[in-house]
């Protein structure tokens, strides 16, 4: 019995489901016996009386070291439980599985994936049954049942045999509804030139075979498979993206799209190498889908979104709402209330008339739309943009948690009235600490959900103030 309350305590020390699924390090948490663990948890919970009828289960991964062995074993787990499994055969991009999710009318989907962690990592995500990112009801309830039944496992010959398994093509209708969503006709002859940097991961190729038939050319960058991710993490911020950086100013192409590892965020860059920041984006898309459109509905940031997005709703008349940090808070809005579009400060976007989750695929292939419903380039439509509702500078730095303590209630206790000469009129402190200056500009400090580390985000019109409003947030936390 002791060593048993051992193990329970061990497992639930070893998995914790942040703000998108459960990550961890290959072979140390990340390990086989664990995801058998989980796979199991998710059984239990299926079968404690929340879904009624047969279950279904999409499985999906994509191409990090392992991640197919892992896929394999949440199969055999899930059929092992009597489970109806429907499992990629190849790797695939975490919109894909959400999509199938909901088109398969399946109970749950599982993405074998860390999107954008380092290499050394793996991970396990759960979408709900409308293809969005399980909420903390769903996920807790999960944890609640790690390592209370022992897991039960076939192989996946007999789980075919049982008719239980199937191998499935979860590419074609994905690129199908995609093809649907954007305005095929209006791209048909467009001459837009767009280099894509797919990190190595499982966005690859979705869009040259999404726009296959249109006149736009797509050059990739790092399309192959290399789990180790050329020694950078797949994650589309700007110190991962010097290379295409580069390209983008010395060579001729109308934009630049960056998706993680698992594509379901989006990075651009402009003509000349200027990086365009996901806030950017979202305020671009929503500029979009209203204005060129006519699409109705709300506006969602995180506590960590940019001001612009105030601005532009204002303009617009659009309902803006506002989350804790993690697209799973988005979705769930979006399952519930009229939202035209959501997105975090990572890069994650989704859209209206289409699951509620993020997907950097069609978030790209909604700006090359708009260039060509607007009839301008993406440097002038920024522009037009900035010149109406300003430009603010988002800066993003770090802390290694195994190097400092964050202790939120202390930093809000040593708080001054100003920070930098600037007044702070105001503090949210719902989701970390966001301080709002009366200027408009603000700093956040927040532990991340998904890695061990403190981050520290700035918003100013000003770069200058906006970086040293990061190193003062900095200092504050390893003051504390």
């Amino acid at each position: 019995m002791e060593a048993k309350k051992v193990m329970l305590k061990t497992i639930r020390q070893q998995v914790k489901f942040g703000t998108d699924g459960w990550r961890g390090v290959i072979s140390d948490n990340f390990t086989f016996e664990n995801v058998r663990i989980v796979s199991q948890a998710v059984c239990d919970y299926l079968g404690s009386g929340v879904y009624s009828g047969r279950k279904k289960i999409v499985v999906g991964y994509d191409t990090r070291f392992l991640s197919d062995k892992f896929a394999q074993i949440v199969a055999s787990v899930l059929a092992a439980n009597g489970l109806t499994v429907l499992l990629s055969e190849k790797p695939v991009s975490t919109p894909m599985v959400s999509f199938a999710t909901k088109n398969r009318n399946c109970s749950l989907g599982i993405m074998i994936t860390a999107s954008h962690n380092p290499a050394e990592f793996n991970g396990f995500k759960i979408k709900d049954s409308k293809g969005g990112s399980a909420d903390v009801f769903i996920t807790r309830k999960v944890e609640s049942f790690l390592g209370k039944t022992t897991p039960k496992i076939i192989t996946l010959a007999q789980a075919r045999k049982r008719r239980l398994l199937r191998i499935v093509d979860l590419e074609e209708k994905y690129i199908n509804f995609a093809r649907s969503y954007i305005d095929m006709k209006l791209l048909k002859t467009s001459k837009q030139r767009i280099l894509q940097d797919v990190m190595y991961g499982s966005g690859n190729g979705l869009l040259t075979k999404i726009l296959s038939g249109t006149t736009i050319k797509v050059t990739l960058m790092h399309d192959e498979i290399n789990p180790s991710f050329g020694g950078l993490r797949p994650e589309p911020t700007v110190e991962n993206l010097g290379q295409i950086i580069s390209r983008m100013k010395k060579e001729r192409f109308d934009i630049g799209l960056v998706l993680d590892g698992d594509a379901d965020r989006l990075a651009a860059i402009e003509p000349g190498g200027r990086f365009i920041h996901p806030q950017q984006i979202l305020a671009l898309l929503l500029l979009h889908l209203k204005e060129d459109r006519k699409w109705t509905g709300g506006v969602v940031k995180t506590i960590a979104g940019s001001v612009i997005i105030d601005k532009i709703a204002k303009k617009l008349g659009v309902k803006l709402y506002e989350t804790c940090v993690g697209f799973k808070y988005i979705s769930s809005l979006m399952q519930k209330e009229d939202i035209l579009v959501g997105g975090e400060e990572a890069g994650g976007m989704g859209f209206k008339n289409y699951i509620p989750e993020r997907d950097g695929v069609l978030a790209g292939l909604l700006l090359v739309e708009m260039m060509m419903y607007r009839k301008k380039n993406i440097s002038q439509i920024i522009k037009e943009m900035e010149d109406e509702f300003g430009r603010y500078h988002y800066v993003k730095d770090s802390l290694r948690l195994s190097d400092v303590v964050f202790n939120q209630a202390k930093v809000l206790k040593a708080l001054p009235a100003r920070l930098l000469n600037k007044k702070i009129i105001d503090i949210k402190d719902y989701d970390g600490i966001k301080i709002i200056f009366d200027d408009e500009d603000w700093l956040m400090i927040r532990g991340s959900g998904t890695e061990p580390i403190v981050r520290v985000y700035a918003e100013s019109k000003q770069l200058a103030i906006a970086e040293k409003l990061v190193a003062k947030g900095k200092k504050i936390i390893l003051d504390s």
